[in-house]
């Protein structure tokens, strides 16, 4: 009743609410609309350049030396990527204004030159970074400015990948797992939405693949629930092979020069020895293929493979599509092993590893349905939720939070002593 009187006697206080937060929304949601925009076709003009002049190759350790000397003229030589922003949100909001121009510039760099990474990453990045900056022209407090920094996250997201749902859930729900951000949803929102309208009219289409139906039997269910366990297993073996590949990396060779350039040798002698050069950028165009119903066995094991050699050697990207990539050929192949249709279960692996290394179950299904639409929403639901349990405290990202241990079925907060790493169970 307290709350009934406050709200019906102090309507100013939440119409300030809406009009000030839905304001910067949308504000935060244009300027991400225009940075999606530029960076999908920034990177669509080098992929496809590339692929004219695959010898450009041979230029990517060139590509590592410019990309340290980026970082080092901007003053980013320590910056941690996305993990930076995810401090950021967790603390005080503030992300440098140059990770914005560095991560641009490096991740088309990675992507034309023959690195296997991806973008939404990168995006995580920029849009932190540039709504950070408007957070400080607003002067904006300093929880205010954490928000601020999420809305950017989600407005940069949902405008390169064209989901302002699971761009929001995303936002809200990986930097401390187990916990939802509520305050930040109005304008993650609408930040995310008008930014995936804005980046539409500007030539960014949404990547949407309606799939057909399928029913949801016993048999079918027990397949899943193997799949399901299967893609957390590799949802592990992703996690710790980017993390110890990186620790390797730079207690073999300390040098950051020298790693990179080792790094760049290597991918190139990887790429002559597949053969062609499906397995660098992205991978996305491999994962549709694999939606599609199409992959080899292996493919999901070459893929993970040049990506952590890319990301450990200090190359810059994302690391969001390759776990698509990977998630979707693994998913292609295991599923018809299992009896499942490849196409759908690769669709199926997509998500549920994307779920997995990212530990965002709400996001991984909104994702399913932006993607995949709704008609076998139980299905990916199932995949994310026995994937997301199986995968326990491992993630991608090191500063991610888990407030609350998978394998402790207990409502309890670990508010005393250190919080879990997602390295770690």
């Amino acid at each position: 009743m307290k709350s009934l009187i406050e709200t019906f006697h102090h309507p100013e206080k939440y119409g300030k609410t809406l009009l000030k937060w839905g304001s910067l929304g949308i504000l935060i949601g244009i300027v991400g609309g225009f940075l999606g925009a530029g960076f999908h076709h920034a990177l669509s003009f080098v992929t496809q350049t590339r692929g004219q002049y695959p010898w450009v190759l041979y230029l990517l350790p060139l590509g590592g030396l410019l990309t340290l000397g980026i970082y080092r003229w901007l003053g980013l030589k320590n910056n941690r990527g996305t993990n930076e922003v995810i401090d950021a949100v967790l603390n005080d909001g503030y992300v440098k204004p140059t990770i914005a121009p560095a991560i641009f510039l490096s991740t088309a760099i990675t992507h034309f030159l023959g690195g296997s990474a991806g973008r939404e990453g990168a995006a995580l990045q920029l849009g932190g970074a540039s709504a950070s900056l408007l957070g400080r022209l607003f002067h904006l407090k300093e929880n205010e400015q954490a928000v601020v920094t999420m809305a950017g996250m989600a407005a940069v997201f949902s405008g390169l990948f064209g989901t302002p749902l699971t761009a929001t859930l995303f936002t809200m729900e990986f930097a401390s797992v187990g916990t939802i951000f509520s305050p930040a949803l109005l304008p993650c929102y609408l930040s995310a939405l008008t930014a995936s309208q804005l980046s539409a009219v500007l030539g960014t289409h949404p990547e949407t693949f309606p799939l057909a139906a399928a029913s949801l039997t016993l048999v079918s269910g027990i397949q899943l629930v193997a799949l399901a366990i299967l893609v957390g297993i590799v949802g592990i073996l992703m996690c710790f092979t980017l993390h110890e590949g990186e620790h390797l990396a730079k207690h073999l060779l300390p040098n950051s020069v020298v790693r990179i350039v080792v790094g760049a040798l290597a991918v190139i002698g990887m790429t002559l020895l597949a053969g062609d050069q499906r397995y660098n950028g992205s991978g996305m165009e491999m994962a549709m293929q694999a939606v599609g119903g199409s992959a080899q066995w292996y493919d999901f094991l070459l893929k993970l493979l040049f990506t952590a050699v890319t990301l450990s050697a200090g190359f810059k990207g994302g690391e969001i599509v390759p776990t698509f990539c990977i998630g979707a050929t693994f998913g292609c192949a295991a599923g018809g092993l299992l009896g499942l249709d490849p196409g759908l279960a690769g669709a199926m692996g997509l998500v549920g590893l994307f779920c997995c290394v990212t530990n965002s179950p709400l996001a991984a299904i909104a994702l399913s349905v932006e993607m995949f639409g709704s008609s076998n929403l139980p299905m990916f639901a199932l995949v994310c939720v026995i994937g997301f349990v199986v995968s326990g405290n491992w993630g991608l990202y090191s500063s991610q939070i888990i407030q609350f241990s998978k394998s402790r079925m207990v409502r309890r907060r670990f508010d005393t002593g250190e919080p879990v790493p997602p390295s770690q169970e």
